[in-house]
């Protein structure tokens, strides 16, 4: 490896690495790392290449104040996310996982809003044995972090839900062996984020990826297709994806998706600042449009785009799938369990992969909303198969504020966070279900530890975002509400009104709103439609319970500048 040039930039830094070495081809030196200790690793290593195998150094606990450069500190082990295609798993492997979790992660996972599973507190000598280990049982961990193709996402439904159009999970799967692992694809600007679904609710939200493809029948063949979004993003510069005029056959999906990622990795104006890499700043900065991206397309793949057909988005469903429902198999239902923040212990991994074997076909799927369903249960199965997951702390029937409510990894292992969010989190919803007990409207409260939106709170009806407050000379957490998120038919990025206050204060706030949403909300109103026909003002008034001017979204000492989400 050549010697860095003086005044190296990060991004000249990074790009240098990149063009260097494919981290994809350096098994061997992750062994040699592993025999002679976490001291041998190089900083290229810990700060870039383990990305693509899947892995982040590990927080110290404090996040990003604690450190400089807009960074925390690390302790030696490490974050690994587990790669899950469409969420598609079976029961053998969450299994595996399971082990691997009480054996080198003390036991917990996190499910991820990119149907991912997440362990902590691996150390270096572990990971040889965690890849193997996953690698035999069919799943990896290879592309699920870095400047590559991230989990491809699809309807964890696909292939069971009555309603859907088709069950894409085929082309996700072949898309993901297409570009994960490929050395063409190691190395993009920055993340890389595919969607591609059959169902009709849209729910691993095509609207915010890079690539975003939903089925669609053309009225006049009656041919199943998809329609085409790309440039889609949350971070700190959120963006909706820009539909394309384009109907894309089956048989077309992949030299489409192929041709939009050559268009990004070949973009070289995307890799002169990290902050501002993703797909979406081609339409942000650079002035892109639908109709320019969609010419450079087509001459890359050969071939012209049918036009658009009329689609229909989701109007205000839910899409989170808890609870029991009827598959499109006759007398076949599956089990959508909501699981708090996405955080599992390994006995309730391997609680549910028994359970999806003893009453089901041993099929389950991990959810974008950090929740698990098994699929194919008899009818005569699900009272026993309801109680089991009862005892193991899960529900099936839960509250609004259970299974609405997401987290992202926050301070406790985050580098980049402000906030703690996962015991945030539990003791939010705790805090509203003892509130507010007979609350029955659908709801998406989002909690983010930092302005990089891994918690997703754009999107969200209520969202937070972590911020700190200096209190008696001590910095302590505190949250930014953004409030009328919205995806599908009403897309809506979640309006910052001005209201910040101490962690500790966030339930009495959400309850003030809530209980003025029930008072004074107009016949048949959702919660989405009350925030749009309320100001920003009078929306803050609401949180506070009086009049307050507003705070501006200042982005916090010590602002993280490189994402993680996802």
């Amino acid at each position: 490896m050549r010697e860095p040039q003086v005044n190296e930039t990060k991004e000249e830094r990074v790009e240098r690495l990149k063009r260097e070495k494919n981290p994809w081809e350096c098994f061997d030196e992750i062994e040699r790392f592993a025999r002679k200790g976490h001291a041998s690793i190089p900083p290229e290593w810990l700060n870039n290449y383990f990305r693509w195998w899947g892995v982040y150094t590990q927080g110290d606990g404090i996040g990003v104040v604690g450190g400089k450069s807009g960074e925390g500190k690390a302790v030696p082990y490490f974050m690994v996310r587990i790669r899950i295609p469409n969420g598609l798993l079976l029961s053998h492997q969450l299994r595996t996982i399971a082990g691997l979790a009480e054996k080198h992660a003390r036991g917990i996972g996190d499910l991820s809003v990119r149907q991912n599973i997440q362990i902590h507190w691996v150390s270096i000598e572990s990971l040889p044995h965690l890849f193997q280990s996953l690698w035999r049982c069919g799943i990896t961990t290879i592309g699920a972090c870095g400047d590559n193709t991230r989990n491809i996402t699809g309807c964890p439904l696909a292939g069971v839900d009555p309603d859907e159009i088709v069950d894409a999970s085929p082309l996700v799967h072949e898309a993901t062996r297409m570009l994960n692992g490929n050395p063409d694809f190691y190395n993009l600007p920055r993340k890389y984020k595919i969607c591609i679904s059959g169902c009709r609710a849209w729910c691993a939200y095509p609207e915010i990826n890079d690539i975003g493809m939903t089925a669609v029948r053309h009225p006049d063949s009656g041919e199943i297709g998809f329609s085409l979004r790309v440039g889609g993003g949350l971070s700190t510069n959120p963006h909706f994806a820009v539909r394309l005029n384009a109907f894309v056959h089956w048989n077309q999906v992949l030299p489409v998706v192929r041709g939009i990622t050559e268009v990004f990795r070949d973009s070289d104006c995307l890799r002169q600042d990290r902050e501002k890499a993703r797909l979406k700043f081609l339409f942000l900065i650079h002035r892109w449009t639908a109709e320019r991206f969609q010419e450079e397309l087509e001459r890359r793949i050969g071939f012209q785009l049918l036009p658009a057909v009329a689609e229909e988005p989701p109007d205000d469903v839910y899409r989170d799938h808890v609870g029991i429902h009827a598959q499109k198999q006759e007398g076949y239902y599956y089990a959508g369990i909501g699981v708090m923040r996405g955080r599992m212990t390994a006995d309730q991994m391997r609680v549910i992969a028994d359970l999806g074997e003893h009453y089901g076909s041993g099929e389950v799927r991990v959810t974008i909303m950090q929740n698990l369903l098994i699929l194919n249960v008899r009818r005569a199965h699900l009272q026993p198969l309801a109680k089991e997951i009862e005892q193991a702390g899960m529900r099936l029937r839960a509250s609004p504020f259970w299974r609405g409510t997401i987290a992202c990894t926050g301070t406790e292992f985050c580098k980049l966070a402000l906030t703690e969010t996962k015991g945030f989190a539990r003791w939010l919803v705790e805090e509203l279900e003892e509130r507010m007990p007979g609350f029955e409207q659908h709801l998406k409260v989002h909690v983010t530890g930092c302005p990089n939106s891994c918690g997703q709170h754009w999107i969200a009806d209520i969202g937070i975002e972590g911020k700190k407050i200096k209190v008696n000379g001590r910095m302590v957490d505190a949250y930014y509400f953004c409030l009328g998120g919205a995806v599908g038919k009403h897309q809506a990025l979640a309006r910052p009104i001005g209201y910040r206050i101490l962690a500790s204060e966030v339930p009495d706030a959400i309850q003030r709103l809530l209980e003025a949403y029930l008072a004074k909300r107009l016949d048949g109103e959702n919660f989405r439609q009350f925030c749009a026909r309320h100001s920003d003002a009078e929306l803050r008034a609401l949180l506070a319970g009086e009049q307050v001017a507003a705070v501006a979204r200042d982005s916090s000492p010590g602002r993280p500048p490189r994402g993680v989400d996802g």
